[in-house]
């Protein structure tokens, strides 16, 4: 059977088109009668309703606003900071009748035959679901705004809200100071005498990876590469950058595992999230260590699984977070575009003196 169409409907009720067209998206201008016969007409024929891409171009805004994922889509309903941020965002949206289109930036490499990866394009990243999203703006959590998904967005003509401190007056962004809170971390360290300094960072690569070793460069995230770069700043000593995969406790059980199984263990180690820092005190609780006595740990972000664990960590206020970023998002007048938002170390149970390397 053929689709029913506004003109097919529209004929067999014997009105015009645009009288169709009113009774979806202008219903103040008919009876209430009228209206209700095209309805019951419509479900009658199988009529399934204007069409929305066609709708919005008409109209000029898709009342829909993006969230770019650079983990797995699960991970936004998983990661416990992804979940308090993207509430925020969602309480907004509610509040004036926007939809959220999660967009999980998936990465394509291929293998260069040397057991690494590279990619097949100019990052690897897969930017088809910006490419095709109907959303009148796109935010982007921890990317550069040179990144192929800002690229195509910029050129569809959709507004761009960062998480990132950006220099450019006329970007919007919603940010903390990751520099300043990698100071402030490594400064509490460095005030209890440690030196040698293990970092945990997230990679795309899947848990239980290998882990690996990375350099400065190999760091993909803004938030991370700043982090890092203040506790370089602070730190005197050795900072041991590793990962075992994506963002989850797997990956720093994973990494934390490795360091424990060197002949040298670290007096302390850095989780650049929470999640990877109590990934990490759980290997060390099973390989009998005690913390702080013997290793200490930090993290970052402060989500509800840190205050429980008394996890030392910097603390960001993450659903008034998302709630400006929705803000910004869903309304492109809304003052101020670029907002920094106030940190703090939340110093807990599990850092303290440091004492000889193991």
């Amino acid at each position: 059977m053929a689709r029913m169409t506004v003109k097919g409907l529209a004929a067999a009720l014997g009105v015009s088109p645009a009288t169709i067209s009113n009774a979806y998206n202008r219903p103040d201008q008919l009876s209430a009668q009228l209206r209700e016969r095209i309805l019951a007409t419509a479900e009658e024929l199988g009529y399934p309703g204007p069409d929305a891409a066609g709708r919005t171009l008409r109209r000029g805004r898709a009342d829909a606003v993006g969230v770019l994922l650079s983990e797995r889509l699960s991970y936004a309903f998983s990661d416990p900071f992804a979940i308090e941020f993207l509430t925020g965002v969602s309480e907004i949206a509610e509040e004036h009748g926007i939809s959220i289109v999660l967009m999980p930036l998936s990465s394509k490499t291929v293998s260069t035959g040397t057991g690494a990866l590279s990619s097949n394009d100019t990052d690897g990243s897969d930017v088809t679901a910006v490419r095709h999203a109907n959303i009148d703006a796109l935010a982007m959590l921890s990317l550069p705004t040179d990144h192929p998904a800002a690229m195509v967005a910029r050129a569809r003509g959709i507004r761009l809200v960062t998480t990132d401190i950006s220099r450019d007056p006329d970007s919007s962004w919603v940010a903390i100071d990751d520099f300043g809170a990698g100071v402030m971390v490594g400064e509490h360290l460095v005030a209890l005498g440690h030196r040698d300094i293990a970092v945990l960072v997230e990679t795309n690569q899947p848990a239980g990876s290998p882990v690996r070793r990375l350099d400065d460069a190999d760091i993909d995230f803004l938030d991370y590469a700043a982090r890092v770069a203040g506790l370089r700043k602070a730190l005197a000593g050795e900072v041991m950058i590793i990962s075992g995969g994506h963002n989850s406790t797997e990956s720093g059980a994973a990494a934390t595992s490795w360091l424990l199984d060197r002949d040298r263990i670290p007096t302390a180690i850095v989780g650049l999230s929470d999640v990877l820092a109590l990934g990490a005190l759980q290997v060390l609780a099973s390989r009998g260590l005690s913390v702080p006595g013997e290793v200490s740990v930090c993290g970052f972000d402060d989500v509800s699984a840190a205050d429980a664990a008394r996890l030392t960590t910097v603390h960001q206020p993450i659903r008034d977070k998302g709630r400006h970023v929705g803000r910004l998002l869903v309304d492109p007048q809304s003052q101020p575009r670029q907002v920094l938002l106030p940190i703090s170390l939340a110093v807990r149970a599990t850092t303290g003196p440091a004492h000889e390397s193991l």
